[in-house]
């Protein structure tokens, strides 16, 4: 079996065929899916898909490109929404200095936040980096100090660096399907470094379509490639990455029930 541990189910891109899709899913392999909350203030969205399907659950946070609408949303606020059974991460939330499309001081305030209620509830923290490797592996560095919290480093395209200190600061290291890429050796060589028990594969459906299907949407059956060429990374059969990487799900997701995978 194998895990979709991040994508947007509630996007519009899946609005059409949503049942044909998830059947797709099931025919890969695919037991479970996770998708993530880009805005709390459309967490009930993101709740509704996860609670009308047994196999699919969600996160509740706000995605850095939107920390500026939402320094309202408080760490109380989403402990408190994130006792739904159906929440099991918080997040996304990070850093984005890629497209700044908040401001840097708005991401890293709203990214504290969410640490915030990661630590309290002890639910992972779906976390979004790129091109802000620096101040992430310090804002990580501070906040384990305070308190060490669950964290997975999601849809990894950063350095060599970021994805060391997040690995010793205690963090998992998701791929999506850049690294099935061409040009994205340099991402391979880094998969190949991080510890086996800290590995997960994700979509980022319905972006970051893997070969052999770049440049269409994305969806959660295509995992099974990313997974295909995460094995081919670190050495392993497809059916052993799958058990890894799924066994690293369940151990880091915790309050994923085992019995909600479709198989």
């Amino acid at each position: 079996m194998l895990v979709d541990s991040h994508c947007h189910l509630d996007f519009p891109d899946f609005d059409e065929d949503r049942a044909a899709f998830m059947e797709r899913a099931r025919e890969a392999g695919v037991g479970l899916m996770v998708t993530i909350s880009t805005r709390v203030r459309q967490f009930d969205r993101i709740l509704a898909i996860a609670e009308a399907n047994d196999n699919v659950l969600c996160s509740v946070g706000t995605h850095p490109h939107n920390a500026d609408e939402e320094l309202d949303v408080s760490a109380e606020e989403l402990v408190r929404l994130a006792q739904h059974p159906k929440v099991v991460a918080i997040g996304e939330a990070g850093l984005d200095y890629f497209y700044d499309k908040a401001p840097r001081e708005a991401q890293a305030q709203g990214f504290r936040t969410h640490i915030a209620a990661a630590r309290e509830t002890g639910l992972p923290l779906v976390i979004h980096a790129r091109n802000a490797d620096d101040d992430m592996i310090a804002i990580l560095r501070e906040e384990t100090d305070r308190g060490a919290f669950p964290f997975i480093l999601h849809c990894f395209s950063s350095g060599a660096g970021l994805a060391k200190a997040g690995v010793e600061l205690g963090g998992y290291v998701s791929f999506s399907g850049i690294l099935t890429f061409r040009n994205s050796q340099a991402l391979r060589d880094i998969a190949a470094t991080v510890p086996h028990d800290r590995l997960l594969v994700e979509t980022d459906a319905p972006y970051l379509a893997p070969v052999p299907n770049r440049g269409k949407r994305n969806e959660p059956a295509f995992v099974a490639h990313t997974a295909h060429v995460l094995a081919e990374t670190i050495g392993l059969s497809d059916a052993e990455t799958a058990d890894l990487t799924t066994e690293n799900f369940f151990r880091l997701f915790k309050k994923a029930p085992r019995d909600a995978a479709a198989r």
